[in-house]
């Protein structure tokens, strides 16, 4: 009897082992990289994915980050690092990663990689973005309502079409209210400079500019615009401490969101990547429009509200007739722009004051 317990315990513990085994193989933690353009810092787009980032580690995710990665070389070095590593996913943050990303995913096949703003994908790369379009429309109306001069400032950071796209956005917001109000528009040539980012502000200002609104990645628009006693608009991440006295709002990203999401699919098996391109808006939550401060008078509020709620259901903000800045007719009445038309815009709406190469 002694020698059939002593085998019986000896299976019982074989059994335990091996299914402890088991049950460490199905709980093995992901591990999630993330290769960031500018400094995190506490505000602007590197800050908003980085709350994201932090928003896996909140849920039991091993993550790593490095910050103000220049693109070509030395990016291609970070992220093929973090794949030689062994992490499950890499979201590279810019769209200058995109070739980079491309490349190296093409050496690491059992690596997920997700590019953020960018357009090419493969077996293993999916893209991610936004509709931050829409919160971009809903500032512009803000701005239509509140100018005094007529002139809005706009400090824009590289000629490509996402950025021309929200340039746009903004502009439609602001005509939608105010037939009167023009969009001027400064490049920097760089997604974060605060002196060049300034600069842009302050020569805005000087051309009667009484709005600064920026698609650049630092607070400084808004400082410029506070210094001068101006209105000023945020951009990617709720910055109001930066210009108390001059913020309104600002068009934000919940990267959670997407974040989340893409770590869900790989824990349930998902292998379509190349098909995936995250492009949600306001009803999805990635994107939308900060609390308002106290300068934005409430009927003002409501108006945006109520917009903000019909773009939620379906509605569509680049919806023809849509003129160009000769006023040519661009998009022909009631026909909706299709999302290959918006993700390769080239020209500018009327009312736009600016020039692009």
């Amino acid at each position: 009897m002694r020698k059939l317990a002593f085998i019986l315990i000896l299976i019982l513990c074989a059994t335990l082992v091996f299914a402890g085994c088991g049950t460490e193989k199905k709980s093995k933690q992901l591990k999630a990289a993330f290769v960031y353009v500018g400094p995190i810092g506490d505000a602007g787009w590197t800050f908003a994915h980085n709350e994201g980032r932090k928003a896996l580690e909140a849920i039991g995710l091993q993550t790593n980050a490095v910050e103000s990665v220049p693109e070509g070389a030395e990016a291609e070095r970070v992220i093929t690092q973090f794949a030689s590593a062994g992490y499950d996913v890499i979201f590279t943050t810019s769209f200058g990663y995109m070739d980079t990303t491309i490349k190296v995913a093409e050496k690491f096949p059992k690596v997920v990689f997700g590019h953020c703003s960018g357009y090419k994908r493969a077996k293993n790369v999916f893209t991610y973005f936004g509709k931050i379009e829409q919160p971009k429309y809903l500032a512009g109306m803000i701005a239509g309502k509140m100018t005094k001069t007529n002139k809005i400032g706009y400090v824009a950071p590289v000629q490509i079409p996402e950025v021309i796209r929200l340039i746009n956005a903004f502009a439609l917001g602001a005509r939608s209210v105010n037939p009167s109000a023009e969009v001027r528009i400064v490049w920097t040539g760089t997604w974060v400079d605060p002196i060049l980012e300034m600069e842009a502000a302050n020569a805005l200002i000087d051309a009667g500019c009484d709005i600064i609104a920026t698609g650049a990645d630092s607070a400084a628009p808004m400082q410029a615009a506070e210094k001068k006693g101006l209105y000023s608009f945020g951009y990617d991440s709720d910055a109001r401490d930066k210009a108390p006295n001059s913020f309104l709002t600002a068009p934000i990203w919940d990267w959670s969101v997407v974040y989340k999401d893409v770590i869900e699919k790989i824990k349930a098996g998902f292998t379509d990547w190349e098909n995936l391109d995250y492009w949600k808006g306001l009803e999805s939550g990635v994107v939308k429009l900060a609390p308002y401060s106290n300068l934005v008078p409430l009927d003002i509020q409501e108006m945006v509200n109520a917009r903000a709620e019909e773009l939620k259901n379906n509605d569509d903000i680049f919806v023809g007739p849509i003129k160009n800045q000769d006023g040519v007719v661009k998009v022909p009445e009631a026909v909706k722009m299709t999302d290959r038309e918006l993700l390769s815009f080239n020209w500018f709406v009327d009312g736009v004051i600016g020039t692009l190469k």
